[in-house]
């Protein structure tokens, strides 16, 4: 196929991206892949010029954003360009917790916000089952909770990845299925909210930065932030999650 095809698609979802080659430092793959955004992006306007655009490349924060620069150049509304964020993060961490509780997933509302990376953060503190705290239900079902399953839950979360690249290279069949859910949503204008990766004017105080929040998305893209409710433990890691990404934006706008 070639550009021209898209014409009349809704959503375009962008999976390209070169992948690190020895040597090569982390700014030369950013710039070589911001190069790639630019020439989609320029390329498909052409013939489509208001998609929504969904990004999984990665690193898909820092890509996230530079494609929302390179859309402003084009008229494209940043609310029309989302990357998939932390929404594969939170899936599996409702899906261990649940697992640990004896729960369906779909009854476990916990998110994980900021970085899809290292530092990104499990929210631990406003977790619900079906109405009702965490604490609550471990409390009225009897169920074992302590630190050590906190801490194997959270590095479950974290190191699926790093497992999935041990065993077979690359991470395609989780993200495949996280975009997927992110275009039958919109398609359906679904209002669905999940943690994508947006440009955000403000948070925690670092301007200017792309991540993960829960957001309302819908029909026209995203509809906006959720305002998620964090202890203060939870805060100064968001925060330090945005300050890592914004240090890599900054270094490639100041190159």
């Amino acid at each position: 196929g070639n550009y021209e095809d898209l014409k009349d698609a809704k959503i375009v979802v962008i999976a390209a991206g070169a992948n690190q080659k020895p040597g090569e430092t982390r700014l030369m793959l950013m710039e070589k892949n911001a190069a790639i955004m630019k020439d989609i992006i320029s390329n498909v306007v052409q013939y489509n010029p208001n998609p929504i655009f969904l990004i999984a490349t990665n690193p898909v924060d820092i890509i996230t954003q530079i494609c929302v620069k390179i859309g402003s150049e084009f008229g494209i509304s940043p609310t029309r360009i989302i990357g998939s964020g932390t929404t594969l993060d939170t899936a599996r961490f409702r899906s261990l917790l649940g697992n640990h509780i004896g729960v369906d997933p779909q009854n476990v509302h916990a998110y994980v916000i900021g970085e899809h990376g290292d530092s990104e953060v499990l929210t631990w503190s406003n977790i619900d089952i079906g109405g009702v705290t965490l604490e609550d239900f471990i409390a009225y079902r009897k169920i074992e909770f302590d630190e050590n399953i906190k801490q194997k839950i959270e590095d479950g979360v974290r190191n699926a990845a790093y497992k999935i690249i041990e065993g077979k290279g690359s991470t395609y069949y989780g993200i495949a299925g996280a975009i997927a859910k992110l275009v039958d949503v919109i398609n359906r204008d679904n209002r669905a909210v999940l943690t994508v990766s947006t440009l955000k004017d403000d948070v925690e105080g670092i301007k200017n930065v792309a991540l993960s929040l829960p957001h309302l998305i819908g029909g026209e893209g995203d509809l906006g932030v959720l305002p998620i409710q964090l202890n203060v433990k939870e805060k100064l890691l968001l925060k330090k999650s945005a300050e890592i990404i914004r240090s890599k934006i900054d270094e490639y706008e100041n190159k």
